[in-house]
């Protein structure tokens, strides 16, 4: 086969993914949080983009301020007019002939002007006007934040949040109890490295084997300074384990004895409910192991939540559903939301006339082009999401008006062919998006479930709908008639729903439901603990005064 060379002309079509289009994509997917964010930067990164809430040009007001002080212009010129040396308005202070002659009579000496008066001239002027002023204005309570220290500009600069103290952390509450405990700059070192490891819930790790090694000290320090730690507020700090923590408290509280140690070291059957091998291995009777349970009950398992930790970010629906007045839905995008920006065209222009070089120019075309880019790229996605959460209110119609229960099962494709977008186009609008309705404020990907199909051939139903049944029987069931999971796929059939004993086995440990042997524990134990209470207190009332 021979090897020649020859030129060919070929035509061919592809998607190239611009910066602008990768960015475009990127936005559909960001939450409102996040976009926020975004459009803040953008803001701050080109010139030619302006808020639309803006009211007006920055300086307007000092401006309009300053002229009133502006001695060449007009009004200038009408105060030199109006005004005598010392600058008072002739009009409104000028002294009447009579004052004028008053002012200009000689009174005599202070003994004839008192003898005139009939009166001291200390009961008629007690004092100068300046010092009664003075004396006003610091009796006068204070009106503004300014006056009462709260260092704003002024009444319109007021911020209730200045007022928040700082909220102190569990960190920084133990590192002031660790200054008042250690002297030694070493031992503080240690404890400092700890309450670093300390999470948010008051736990270290339960591994502490490296601490040693990375501060060069040993193991035997740590541990010293360790149980110094956990003797820190709150009771049950810096434990490793939920049994430590237990314990911490217990000595707090000089409750630790041998009954109690071995109760705390067997926390598994106590989750489970074995009270008969926990009264064996605790030597005691049943009155002894309730009371021994109460009080573990009533410790505190998570010592650290108490302060201050992360603050959780208040959800914002991106989209409000309403009920029609036809019977419908009414569905609008929520415009807080919207970041709201302008392209200041006014502005583009005025540089435009007076830039000269050929790389300021360029800079500020794309800016412009970005600039334009990014408003229509925010119409775009807010018509986007309205178009995606219109069709989801079509589709689960049945969900909105008489509940989970009804809920249909839904995929992406079904939507993107119903607005004639792609599926990757839908799933990205869905994600990080929340509505709000009537049931309260769902994520966008709630609506979209798998299906399950119907025991007698009719319509599927929603994976959701089957887990709020689930639930459902789960929480009416009878303390002497638990329902096994084979039960409850014998009841759902019943109902139309063909489901596996192994699918109801993962919906119910998704919901964290626990098993048929649990739940019997856990209902006879609270029976019991129901009926002994009320046998005390019959007991109780019967007994002789």
């Amino acid at each position: 086969m021979a090897l020649t060379q020859r030129l060919e002309f070929r035509q061919s079509q592809s998607l190239v993914m611009t910066p602008q289009l990768m960015q475009a994509i990127k936005l559909l997917q960001l939450s409102n949080l996040d976009l926020t964010t975004f459009v803040e930067e953008e803001l701050e990164r080109n010139p030619l983009l302006e808020r639309a809430s803006d009211e007006g040009p920055v300086g307007e007001a000092p401006a309009e301020a300053a002229s009133y002080g502006d001695s060449d212009g007009s009004q200038g010129e009408g105060q030199g007019e109006g005004h005598g040396e010392d600058g008072f308005s002739g009009s409104a202070d000028a002294f009447e002939p009579g004052q004028e002659e008053w002012m200009s009579k000689d009174l005599g000496t202070r003994a004839e002007i008192e003898q005139t008066l009939d009166t001291g001239l200390d009961n008629v002027f007690s004092e100068e006007p300046a010092e009664a002023a003075a004396r006003n204005a610091q009796d006068a309570a204070p009106t503004t934040y300014t006056e009462w220290g709260g260092g704003a500009s002024g009444d319109e600069d007021y911020n209730l949040e200045a007022f928040v103290a700082a909220e102190t952390t569990l960190s920084d509450h133990l590192a002031e109890q660790l200054s008042v405990a250690f002297t030694g700059s070493a031992q503080r070192m240690i404890g400092q490295y700890l309450i670093d490891l300390v999470d948010e819930a008051g736990y270290l790790p339960p591994d502490l084997g490296q601490a040693a090694e990375r501060l060069g000290a040993s193991q035997q320090e740590v541990d010293d300074v360790l149980a110094v730690l956990q003797k820190f507020d709150p009771p049950g700090v810096c434990a490793r384990n939920l049994s430590e923590c237990l314990a911490i408290q217990l000595r707090e509280l000089d409750r630790y004895d041998p009954a109690m140690q071995a109760l705390v070291e067997h926390l598994d059957l106590l989750a489970k409910r074995d009270i008969a091998a926990l009264r064996k291995l605790c030597g005691v009777d049943d009155e002894d192991i309730a009371d021994m349970i109460g009080e573990i009950r009533r410790l505190n398992p998570k010592p650290g939540m108490k302060f201050g930790s992360a603050r959780l970010q208040t959800m914002v629906p991106d989209v409000y559903v309403r009920p029609g007045p036809d019977g419908g839905w009414h569905v609008e995008l929520n415009s807080d939301t919207l970041p709201r920006v302008l392209v200041n065209q006014t502005y583009y222009s005025e540089l435009s006339k007076k830039i000269g070089k050929d790389g300021d120019k360029s800079y500020f075309t794309d800016a412009l082009q970005n600039a334009t880019w990014l408003v229509r790229a925010l119409d775009q996605r807010a018509r986007t999401i309205l178009k995606v959460a219109t069709e989801i209110v079509r589709q689960q119609d049945g969900f909105f008006t008489h509940g989970v229960a009804h809920l249909r099962p839904l995929n992406l494709k079904a939507v993107a062919d119903a607005i004639q977008m792609h599926e990757s186009t839908v799933s990205r609008v869905t994600a990080n998006k929340y509505m709000a309705t009537n049931r309260g404020t769902f994520e966008l990907k709630y609506f979209f479930t798998a299906s399950i199909a119907s025991a007698d051939g009719g319509e599927a139903h929603s994976a959701e709908a089957v887990r709020h049944h689930i639930k459902q029987l789960i929480d009416s069931e009878e303390p002497s008639a638990i329902l096994s999971d084979d039960t409850i796929v014998e009841r759902l059939r019943a109902s139309g729903i063909d489901i596996a004993r192994r699918t109801v086995a993962k919906y119910r440990e998704a919901m964290r439901i626990p098993s048929s042997v649990q739940r019997r524990r856990d209902k006879q134990s609270a029976l019991g603990n129901v009926l002994s209470t009320a046998l005390s207190d019959r007991s109780r009332n019967t007994e002789p005064a």
